[in-house]
């Protein structure tokens, strides 16, 4: 086995550099804070499309486009101890090239310049939906196949990915690459953002609330975990300062089903076929009444449940915020419109 290089040092050797890309968004925020209040991390460069007001002690940041044809990278990452790759495009869902080009053909940019530069460890966002359909009534680890759902952009993107890096592993065995795959991530400061990039503009946040949403309808494979945005902070911080490697599965209790659901709303559940609530979401995606498309509600009701123990052992990771705090967390900001100083956060 290749043995792991010691992490590098600021340029003063007062801790650790990280270079985060896509550091403005919900998880990039979250991730920033917690690599700052790590004592070995000690300076952040942030990464974004479009520069933040929100600039932590300790920080510094870069505009920078990562398609084909974007920035060089190279120069960026040159000394950094460790790279976390959090950059995605969910939209728009009715191009997919669009978010190929950046999701794919951009995160290969990333992963060949980490490379070029020299850059000791890779920590890259994957997610729950690079897996392929599995189980609701049991938690699969990280051995599960992860080839998606292949209609829905999303789930696509996020297992072609996880191809890229099995042969860069290969490639580049001095690197030690890191595969986040948390299920779905909530906070308060992210309402804004999500509501306008699965709901869109149409959806009144402030009746989101208990009690003004009379029905959950109880579908078939409607099981699914979530977990605070902060919590999965934690864990990409212990990856970055960790001699780990390896994919990693990052969820909180309980599972969301309908029965959990409607207790959070107030409401009763709904027995019904999956089939006519598809009709109405696609109908309302081919007018772009709403962003979210048909195929990502396909791929949700296959999702499988994760199993966190590797997290939980390899990176001291345990979550503070249960599945259903995060949500009403979630559901509290966005009631209220809450966001953050940055352009994919702004309320």
């Amino acid at each position: 086995m290749t043995a792991t290089p010691a992490p590098e040092t600021g340029a003063a050797g007062g801790g650790l550099r990280v270079v985060v890309v896509g550091a403005t968004g919900n998880v990039g925020t979250s991730v920033v804070r917690a690599l700052l209040d790590d004592p070995a991390v000690g300076s952040v460069l942030g990464l974004a499309r479009r520069l933040p007001d929100w600039r932590p002690d300790g920080t510094d940041w870069r505009a920078v486009t990562i398609e084909p044809g974007g920035d060089d990278l190279v120069p960026l990452f040159e000394g950094a101890a460790a790279v976390v790759h959090l950059a995605w495009k969910f939209q728009p869902t009715h191009d997919p090239a669009e978010t190929w080009r950046t999701n794919v053909l951009g995160g290969i940019r990333v992963f060949d310049a980490v490379a070029a530069a020299g850059v000791p460890a890779l920590v890259h966002a994957s997610s729950v939906g690079a897996y392929s359909p599995g189980p609701k009534d049991r938690a699969v680890d990280e051995s599960w196949p992860t080839h998606g759902w292949p209609q829905a952009a999303y789930t696509r993107e996020k297992s072609y990915l996880e191809r890229v890096l099995d042969t860069y592993e290969t490639a580049h065995p001095e690197i030690r690459v890191v595969r986040m795959r948390p299920g779905f991530l909530f906070k308060r400061e992210a309402a804004s953002e999500q509501r306008r990039i699965f709901a869109g503009r149409l959806l009144p946040g402030r009746l989101v609330r208990p009690g003004l949403i009379p029905i959950v309808p109880d579908l078939p494979g409607l099981r699914m975990q979530a977990l605070h945005t902060d919590d999965a902070a934690a864990a990409y911080v212990a990856a970055v300062t960790r001699p780990v490697r390896g994919a990693f599965n990052l969820a909180a209790d309980p599972p969301l089903d309908a029965a959990r659901l409607a207790e959070i709303f107030k409401a009763k559940t709904v027995r019904m076929p999956a089939a006519p609530v598809r009709a109405a979401l696609s109908a309302a995606w081919r007018l772009r009444a709403v962003p979210a498309s048909p195929d990502l509600f396909d791929a949700v009701l296959r999702l499988p449940l994760l199993d966190s123990a590797r997290a939980r052992a390899e990176l001291g990771w345990e979550p503070r915020h249960t599945a259903v705090q995060a949500v009403e967390e979630f559901l509290d900001g966005l009631r209220e419109g809450a966001g953050m100083g940055t352009v994919p956060l702004a309320p």
